[in-house]
């Protein structure tokens, strides 16, 4: 009997994809930012829905920010309101459900308190 392959479709990362992710870390409230969904850690902002619906907005420092724009500008960018800030701009349907997974974990742990990174096992900023 001929076993069946998984499909090697890549699953299409949405902003209900960020959504998920991001609500599924400690201490996050979805809310307003710009008029596009963005999400907050103690009322701090670490990720939003930019306006044209498929890109999201993230805390970055400025070296990881480079180092990602640098290695795969097709996934990864900034607009010349971003340039001074530690923000970084990611095409939702470009990128993998892990890596986006990693990445809002990161700009997560960037904008918690100390405290709470500690409390569950991790080092901040």
């Amino acid at each position: 009997m001929a076993t069946r392959r998984k499909s090697s479709t890549p699953v299409v990362v949405d902003f209900g994809t960020a959504r998920k992710m991001a609500l599924a870390l400690p201490e996050v409230a979805e809310g307003l930012c710009y008029g596009t969904p963005a999400f907050r850690v103690k009322n701090r902002l670490f990720a939003r829905l930019w306006e044209d619906g498929e890109t999201l907005v993230v805390s970055a420092d400025s070296g990881t920010r480079e180092a990602l724009i640098k290695a795969r500008p097709e996934t990864f960018f900034v607009t010349d309101h971003y340039v001074s800030y530690d923000w970084v701009l990611v095409r939702l349907p470009a990128i993998a459900e892990t890596e986006l997974r990693d990445l809002i974990t990161f700009a997560w742990r960037r904008k918690a308190p100390s405290a709470l990174v500690a409390a569950v096992g991790g080092k901040s900023k």
